[in-house]
């Protein structure tokens, strides 16, 4: 089925209400509309992707583009994500079973089985191997880039920004300019928003991750038109992977 049609067809619950509703409801007079399929609210990739569409809020607002996400949680999983994050709770939408994810024949990510292991410890031994590489191509890559730096990505942090990502010291954003400068993503910079987003998720893990069984399920990005054409699609294939260029993961606007 063409995506647009089963998104426009497809109710979810709202975070901001509760209501039951078609995800593009509220869409129709958008220039285009950015619709994400996160994976579970506390996976990296979605606590990542929306620092990134906070970040670009403003182009987004000018180029008339309306955003909708969908995540795998429950209503009090949205809530904080929106608290933590930002990301406006009348956008985002809830889906606790993954339903819309496989509907979309999305990456389901690895699915080993152990007999001797409930649902839920399965799910994080696939997890664990992802983070290790297997079952998640560019994961280790992306790891590997959040600690040495990319000269190809803006600078994250501010200079005048303070980054609190426990267990570290308070951190200005003038703290990085040691490892070569500014105006780039410095060495570690990526790494400690990294850490930040890891000590959310460990301090409110039960919120986050109502349902363990979806944890190593991965989202994807559709672009459409007014008139409801694909624009543009990516298929997330792993762990820190929900962008063809993580170095501007929007740069496909």
């Amino acid at each position: 089925m063409n995506p647009y049609i089963l998104l426009s067809q497809t109710p979810k619950q709202r975070v901001s209400d509760g209501l039951v509703t078609p995800i593009l409801s509220g869409c129709e007079a958008a220039t285009r509309q950015l619709v994400l399929i996160m994976p579970q609210l506390g996976d990296f990739d979605s606590l990542e992707y929306a620092w990134w569409l906070q970040r670009e809020s403003d182009r987004l607002q000018t180029q008339g583009i309306v955003v909708r996400a969908v995540g795998i949680g429950d209503r009090a999983s949205g809530q904080q994500f929106c608290a933590y994050t930002g990301f406006p709770s009348d956008c985002l939408f809830v889906d606790p079973t993954a339903d819309l994810h496989q509907k979309l024949n999305l990456y389901p990510g690895l699915s080993l089985k152990l007999p001797i292991l409930s649902v839920g410890q399965n799910a994080w031994l696939n997890l664990m191997l992802m983070c290790a590489g297997l079952g998640s191509p560019g994961t280790l890559a992306e790891v590997l880039r959040g600690y040495r730096g990319d000269r190809q990505a803006p600078q994250l942090i501010a200079d005048e920004e303070t980054i609190q990502a426990t267990p570290l010291p308070p951190l200005k954003g003038s703290f990085f300019q040691w490892a070569g400068g500014k105006g780039f993503q410095r060495p570690f910079e990526l790494a400690t928003l990294r850490l930040r987003n890891m000590t959310e998720v460990l301090s409110h893990w039960k919120t986050y991750v109502p349902n363990s069984a979806y944890l190593t399920q991965r989202g994807a990005t559709f672009l459409f038109d007014a008139q409801g054409n694909l624009l543009y699609q990516h298929y997330d294939k792993g762990i820190l992977g929900f962008a063809a260029n993580m170095s501007h993961p929007l740069s496909f606007l």
